[in-house]
């Protein structure tokens, strides 16, 4: 009879670790799932702290998952650690060499460190790969920009423009390439055709009323300005407008020439 519950005792202890080895919750593919697209919830809401740690928790488990690294990586640049986000991108890469977001992603990362030639190598890369990569064609243009060469910048621009019609910000960003390079007719055509389309769209509205003021046209000027100081305060500001907009001289200086007047 002893022997018998000894029995029992093994086959019950047997099961037992059977059912832990088998159904441990970190390691079924559901589990994996839920834990990834949790941590990507985070990410998209917004909740970056949040979503780091459970990044790293998904990270502990599955080190060798590029994506996973690859969004940790975006969210280490949101909440300021772009040499962490680098190194996450870096990893990533290396597991993942043919996926081009990392690259994307690590060029952003780079330029918010001003690593312009970094950012520019990673970009070509994608563009090499894919001429039609929207994302890459505009932050090329925009390292373009940073670095001066706004007839390169106007050109890529004006790529990203037609590779996704539907983003105002490039056709945007190409007229006001065309504003630091003289070309004052193209500009303004595209200003308005956007504002025509466009009617809340605060980029073009404030390089309009630049280049209205410019030209003398002041009435015009000051109506599209009411207009922009609704929708968006932050083009009052020189250096948002030079930093983080990414301006180039010449509109930002006649739009800063406006606004002394006032």
């Amino acid at each position: 009879m002893k022997n018998h519950k000894k029995i029992k005792l093994y086959f019950l202890l047997i099961c037992f670790l059977i059912n832990i080895f088998f159904t441990s919750p970190s390691y079924s593919l559901s589990s994996r799932e839920h834990l990834f697209k949790n941590a990507l919830n985070l990410s998209s809401s917004g909740d970056f702290n949040l979503a780091l740690e459970q990044w790293n928790k998904y990270l502990e488990l599955f080190p060798d998952d590029a994506a996973a690294l690859s969004n940790r990586g975006n969210v280490k640049l949101v909440i300021g650690d772009p040499q962490g986000s680098i190194d996450d991108q870096d990893k990533a890469i290396v597991l993942d060499p043919d996926e081009v977001d990392p690259y994307i992603n690590r060029g952003i990362a780079e330029e918010s460190l001003g690593l312009w030639l970094q950012a520019k190598n990673d970009y070509l890369f994608v563009i090499s790969k894919d001429n039609d990569n929207f994302s890459a064609l505009y932050n090329y243009a925009n390292v373009e920009g940073s670095l001066s060469d706004w007839q390169s910048a106007r050109n890529f621009f004006s790529k990203a423009s037609d590779a996704n019609p539907g983003f105002p910000m490039a056709r945007s960003s190409m007229a006001l390439a065309d504003y630091q390079l003289g070309n004052m007719e193209d500009c303004e055509k595209e200003l308005k055709k956007l504002i025509r389309r466009y009617p809340t769209f605060a980029d073009a509205r404030a390089a309009l009323t630049a280049l209205e003021w410019s030209k003398g046209i002041s009435g015009e000027a000051e109506s599209n300005w009411i207009a922009v100081t609704e929708l968006d305060s932050r083009y009052a500001d020189e250096e948002w407008l030079i930093k983080v907009r990414r301006w180039p001289k010449k509109p930002t200086k006649d739009l800063m020439k406006f606004i002394a007047l006032k």
